[in-house]
């Protein structure tokens, strides 16, 4: 934003709001704002977000577009920002890194936003993230959790434990549902920066259990036929089959798997932690096992208000990516607030209010639907409580839900 020297600090104000606030569409990609439910007459703050409206990805970032939307409506209800609406500006990363670097640079000079919530995947985090850190633009990673995103900068934070937390949770379970588990395979899309992290999160517990890792199957997540590598893996015998991909090519593993005659324990990586897995491998799907980073039974004030609007509105229970995206908003919120109890937010000029932002949303701690969280200097999640549910299918494959292990 240009500084215009001689002017009022409500010519100041009234500008940064005024573009804040911009509906204008260009040629690469197209902002969607929400409506404030708030009644007070000023400006809203804007909050970007980047997610996966489209593509194979979409299977993910809509859950996350649900989650940013109940957090949006929930949080004016109470005030917004002091009596300040916020404003949520969406633009559509798809599912590559031109998409994703399109979406952070709209919402870094046209949109003006304080802060972004995204991307979907960690691929693509690694592509835009740095656009803005050189722009000292706060990020909030909801659902990246690949090895090294926080050490992009010190403008990038996730609100999504890393995968060397939460990925060996399922493996533990695995084995206690089938204390005979002895050999394993694994099967990881080679294309994609996160399942290939977390595919060697996999395979080391594997290795560090005392297991035998039979084979390592590799596959793209624009794959459909996944017949060589399945018959490759099953004339192994494995008694655990884990898989690092997404929510399409994963699902259609899954399927595979079962219809070739393998009747073993399957492990889903994050990237299949979405009901919206269901509907691709349908009946096929049931008893697969993923690590969760949030349950919607967890205890507190804001995760009841969470679980009972999305449900209200989608008539089944909150899923993981939903619940980190709400979370990601909240934390903006709650810095937010406490940034403008110090100074308000809108006698501060865009780039220092972003750099304050960063600032306090990195020391605070905020109860939110996942719990109790925190940050580290560098950006990473502390949080203390998972889980681990398995998928549990009606009969005909029409519906399912998480059944959480205890």
């Amino acid at each position: 934003m240009r500084i215009i020297t001689r002017t009022s600090t409500l010519f100041l104000t009234f500008a940064f709001l005024v573009a804040g606030c911009s509906q204008t569409q260009n040629s690469t990609s197209t902002t969607t704002t929400t409506t404030s439910t708030t009644t007070t007459s000023a400006k809203p703050i804007p909050i970007g977000i980047a997610v996966a409206q489209t593509s194979n990805v979409a299977l993910l970032g809509q859950e996350q577009v649900a989650g940013v939307k109940i957090a949006e409506k929930y949080f004016n209800d109470k005030g917004g920002i002091n009596g300040t609406p916020i404003k949520v500006v969406f633009q559509d990363t798809a599912g590559d890194e031109s998409g994703t670097i399109n979406a952070f640079q709209t919402l870094i000079t046209r949109d003006k936003v304080v802060g972004i919530v995204g991307p979907t995947l960690s691929q693509q985090a690694f592509s835009a993230d740095p656009i803005a850190e050189r722009a000292r633009v706060p990020v909030l990673g909801p659902s990246n959790t690949a090895k090294g995103i926080p050490q992009i900068g010190e403008y990038i934070a996730r609100v999504s434990a890393p995968v060397s937390v939460v990925a060996p949770n399922s493996v533990a379970a695995a084995i206690k549902i089938n204390p005979n588990t002895k050999k394993v395979a694994v099967f990881y899309a080679q294309n994609d920066a996160f399942s290939k992290s977390e595919t060697e999160i996999f395979q080391q517990t594997v290795k560090d259990k005392g297991l035998n890792l039979v084979t390592v199957q590799k596959f793209q997540t624009t794959d459909t036929d996944f017949q060589t590598q399945a018959t490759n893996a099953i004339n192994l015998k494995p008694d655990l089959i884990i898989i690092s991909g997404l929510a399409s090519d994963g699902g259609n593993l899954i399927k595979q798997l079962r219809e070739l005659g393998y009747k073993g324990l399957i492990i889903g990586g994050n990237g299949l932690n979405t009901s919206n897995v269901f509907a691709v491998c349908k009946a096929l799907c049931d008893g697969v096992t993923i690590a969760q980073a949030y349950s919607p039974n967890h205890p507190g004030e804001i995760n009841n208000a969470f679980r009972t609007a999305y449900r209200e509105q989608y008539k089944k229970e909150p899923p993981q990516f939903s619940a980190q995206a709400f979370t990601a908003v909240q934390v903006y919120v709650d810095a937010l607030k406490a940034v403008d109890a110090k100074t308000k937010v809108s006698t501060l000029p865009i780039d220092k209010l972003r750099t304050e932002l960063n600032k306090q949303l990195l020391v605070g701690k905020y109860q939110t639907p996942l719990g109790e969280i925190a940050f580290t200097p560098e950006g990473e999640i502390i949080q203390n409580e998972f889980y681990v549910a398995q998928i549990d299918m009606s009969p005909d494959g029409n519906a399912g839900k998480f059944a959480y292990i205890k």
